[in-house]
């Protein structure tokens, strides 16, 4: 195998497309490139055979890239891929001599050097390689991991910078266009939540600037944009379904909110279905799917909360010993330590706040010198309130934590996703349900290489056979 090889791959990863949502999307006309692609593919339904708790995509990416299950591989956080003691697809292909370039792929490790370009997940702690492009990843982390705290603000050095590379690496025209009219419409209505696309499209553009520079024989890329407004604006897709209901104004803005991450996901299929030749391999796979979350609406239902400051956290709280503070996705983030002792210290001192009786931090979990740890309460927090200390100690609740814009939960995980392949023949078949574990050990064939012996499952059949071993039950 080379980078010249005869067959690539190409795969999108659109994090938690559902495969109902896309049915019912493609059947009222409204996605006509996602209608050309199911059509001249394989489809199949995934199923990502884990229970509710372990349905994160921070575990089903690892394990669609791996090969490995959830209990082989062991990664059950963001931003610790580094337990992963097995190459994954790309360190693969590169010692197979094939180009790879890894476009935003969630909690990715790799070996260097490595025949590529590898740009993480923005929740990475990281470096992207080569460093050149640092340049775009590091604007665009700090942008995801903020993006609801208005005492984040971006500096004009770092917007500076950021543009400066992407108009050397392939930022198209219609991107400006569309970064413009964003500005002009917020002006007007409440059309901020559309942000997330336009990262969307400028990362778009940097895949497409390196895949016709590199001609890579494996590459991908990803994005989260609709799993954010499915998480989010559930509610106002299918009111129908909730005890609370979205006010008028919030509907007006909102309801088509998820059709219109879908819609922009369309646009990128287009021109995906473009850019790949008769040499290449068109694949997308979502991971998961989501279903409606009800879980708490009786009670208010469920809020999100984070600290306005990460870097003065840890003397709000009392805790020594702390490096650093990374967030990392949702309410969740990072606290990294000297030494082990100062962290089991600090895990012992958040266990004492107390909100009205409630653990301030329900779940810190300790490893080595790392704690990952949220906020523990998701009801409506009131104006007036304090957090307790041992000792009498109180502070204003917000003046420490602040409520994520938009976190009220309408949508949650389900093991279900989409898996689709393309391949030069176009054949359409849509036969049997596969597991996640089978994608990895597929692509590796499609390619050209032997999968590795830790690789349990069989590449899935594209010939229409029915195997066993594929016929999978359901997910619940």
């Amino acid at each position: 195998m080379s980078g010249d090889c005869a067959k690539k791959v190409i795969l999108l990863e659109f994090n938690e497309l559902t495969p109902r949502l896309m049915d019912q999307f493609i059947g009222k006309g409204v996605l006509p490139n996602f209608q050309r692609f199911r059509d001249e593919s394989r489809v199949f339904v995934t199923d990502a055979g884990e229970a509710q708790e372990n349905l994160e995509p921070w575990i089903q990416w690892v394990t669609i890239h791996s090969g490995l299950s959830c209990a082989e591989h062991g990664v059950f956080h963001l931003n610790e891929a580094q337990k992963l003691t097995k190459p994954c697809l790309w360190d693969l292909a590169s010692a197979a001599g094939g180009k790879v370039w890894i476009c935003g792929s969630m909690n990715v490790r790799f070996d260097t050097p490595i025949n590529g370009r590898i740009l993480p997940d923005p929740w990475s702690s990281a470096d992207a390689y080569p460093r050149e492009l640092n340049s775009f990843f590091q604007f665009v982390r700090k942008q995801v991991q903020e993006h609801s705290n208005d005492r984040a603000p971006l500096s004009l050095g770092e917007a500076a910078r950021f543009v400066a590379f992407l108009l050397s690496h392939g930022l198209a025209f219609s991107t400006i266009t569309s970064i413009i009219q964003q500005i002009l419409d917020e002006r007007r209505t409440n059309v901020r939540w559309k942000r997330a696309t336009l990262l969307d499209r400028m990362q778009w553009d940097l895949f497409k600037h390196y895949f016709r520079k590199d001609r890579p024989a494996f590459s991908t890329f990803f994005v989260n944009s609709t799993a954010h407004f499915q998480h989010c604006y559930w509610r106002n897709f299918e009111p129908e379904h909730f005890s609370i209901q979205p006010s008028p104004e919030e509907q007006q803005s909102l309801q088509d909110a998820i059709a219109f991450g879908y819609r922009e996901m369309d646009r990128i299929v287009g021109e995906a279905l473009e850019l790949c030749g008769d040499d290449s391999v068109l694949m997308l796979a979502t991971g998961l799917g989501q279903q409606p979350y009800l879980k708490m609406e009786e009670t208010g239902g469920k809020l999100l909360y984070r600290p306005h400051d990460l870097n003065a956290f840890a003397s709000t709280f009392g805790l020594t010993g702390v490096t650093r503070a990374t967030p990392v996705m949702a309410e969740q983030f990072y606290l990294y330590h000297q030494s082990e002792a100062d962290a089991e210290r600090s895990y012992d001192l958040l266990k004492q706040p107390r909100l009205n009786g409630e653990p301030l931090f329900g779940h810190v979990v300790r490893e080595g010198c790392e704690l990952l740890l949220g906020c523990g309460i998701f009801h409506d927090v009131q104006q007036d309130a304090v957090i307790e200390f041992p000792g009498g100690k109180q502070i204003r609740f917000y003046d420490a934590l602040y409520l994520i814009k938009d976190s009220l939960k309408s949508g949650m995980h389900h093991g279900d996703g989409i898996l689709w392949i393309r391949s030069a023949d176009r054949k359409h078949s849509e036969t049997q349900r596969v597991g996640l574990t089978s994608v990895a050990p597929t692509i590796l064939e499609l390619l050209g290489i032997a999968a590795p012996g830790f690789m349990r499952m069989p590449a899935i059949p594209l010939d229409g056979r029915t195997e066993e071993p594929f016929a999978q039950p359901a997910a619940v």
